[in-house]
């Protein structure tokens, strides 16, 4: 029997009452390690009362960096090393949100906690450095990454080179690696919950859905829905729409991996539709393609990793250890072949030679025809790349390219958020 069910689609989502914030992408806090500073909010800092004793005695609090329905996270200092880092002041007692919301925020908090100490020390996993917990607040320190969000990288660079995506994705997939080698599943892998440091290498944060699998349990045992749509793998929806459906487990981190490759490659999801249901019905069938102008310049070993990541049954689709060992992730290096010093200095005169080409090259580059550009200028890379940034920063948002292939999806309600503003001010 089929189940219909409706899913904000750019929030998270649990089938327990879900914590949202009232700001695009911002549910529970997930920018607490943005550097852009919230300088119009109220100060929602407990004062220094019984419950925040313990945290002022060690840190000292400084400018609100992002908020939630039950948390508010700021910079703060840790007053005997000088050293920065995010709290999140989560409300567990029912001040600022209904019962249910804290209630969830706290198990939501007990949950992050348990995961994050469990697959401590991995250098691309968010650490939390301390944790102080009272009956009305819990505040959760944790390493401050000054980049920001993957999410907000990628709005800045409109694509990402296949290059740097072998690196986002090999430290991604070693962390998933790591993450289910502890028996954990993410379950919540997406841009936003992705940080950069100051090296733009990445921390995987936000185990708020992480799920524990207990131990002697093999295979797959979970069948709660929860996640970020665009994001969420069939065998989630299956679960959660029909009944009799097998359990669901780790491989759903690697689907959400995938995803997150394909967005980094083309600048928009593979995976989208106006209509919810039809988006959903997208994902269950694995129906994607690679027909936009954005991929002409993508290699097919990039493609078939993708593939073989968005694959729609589970028990086919690569685990972490095979993605790892995928050809994309095999290309060598110069340091990595053993060569004579005669070859060495053949490589060497050959590499002056090129540069001095490519030099040339960049001076006086290649004519693009008139014909050319009136036939189809959005194909020609430079061109499009222009038209790109030029539209967001001119309406807030992409420019619809067609019903099908869309990249307004992360940006689409901007202008609904600000009109809504501005009709609230007129009307006061």
């Amino acid at each position: 029997m089929e189940t219909s069910i409706t899913i904000p689609q750019h929030q998270s989502y649990s089938s327990s009452p879900s914590l949202s914030d009232d700001r695009l992408f911002r549910d529970n806090s997930d920018t607490i390690f943005s550097m852009t500073p919230d300088d119009g909010e109220p100060d929602d800092l407990p004062d220094r009362t019984e419950e925040a004793t313990e945290f002022y005695a060690k840190y000292t609090a400084k400018e609100i960096l992002g908020k939630g329905a039950s948390s508010v996270v700021r910079l703060c200092v840790e007053k005997s090393t000088g050293r920065e880092f995010a709290v999140k002041v989560i409300d567990v007692g029912g001040d600022h949100s209904g019962p249910e919301e804290s209630k969830e925020a706290y198990e939501a908090a007990m949950k992050e906690i348990q995961a994050l100490r469990a697959l401590a020390g991995q250098p691309n996993i968010i650490e939390l450095h301390d944790v102080f917990r009272s009956p009305a607040f819990i505040f959760l320190v944790f390493e401050l990454c000054r980049k920001g969000e993957l999410f907000d990288y990628l709005n800045n660079v409109v694509t990402v080179s296949e290059k740097r995506t072998r690196i986002i994705m090999g430290q991604l997939l070693v962390a998933v690696q790591f993450i289910h080698s502890r028996n954990v599943i993410h379950r919540d892998l997406k841009p936003e919950n992705i940080l950069l440091d100051d090296q733009l290498n990445i921390k995987v944060t936000d185990f708020g859905f992480a799920a524990m699998i207990p131990e002697g349990l093999q295979g797959d045992c979970l069948f709660d829905l929860c996640g970020t749509p665009g994001y969420l793998a069939p065998e989630v929806l299956k679960v959660s729409m029909y009944d009799g459906q097998r359990p669901y487990g780790k491989a759903v981190d690697l689907w959400a991996c995938g995803v997150i490759m394909y967005t980094l490659l083309a600048g928009y999801p593979p995976f989208w539709h106006r209509k919810q249901m039809v988006m959903l019905r997208q994902i269950m069938e694995g129906k994607f393609d690679f027909s936009a102008p954005e991929w002409n310049d993508v290699t097919e070993v990039s493609k078939d990793l993708i593939r073989k990541l968005l694959t729609v049954d589970p028990d086919s689709r690569l685990t972490a250890d095979a993605a790892l060992q995928h050809e994309f992730f095999q290309i060598k290096t110069h340091l990595d072949l053993l060569v004579t010093p005669r070859t060495r200095l053949r490589r060497s005169f050959l590499t002056v030679q090129a540069a001095v080409r490519i030099r040339r090259l960049h001076l006086t580059p290649q004519p693009i025809s008139p014909k050319q550009f009136q036939r189809d200028p959005y194909k020609i890379r430079v061109v499009r790349k222009i038209v790109d940034i030029g539209a967001f920063r001119i309406y807030g948002h992409w420019v619809h390219k067609g019903e099908e292939d869309n990249r307004a999806d992360l940006f689409q309600n901007s202008i609904k958020l600000e009109m809504k503003n501005i009709q609230r001010k007129l009307l006061t």
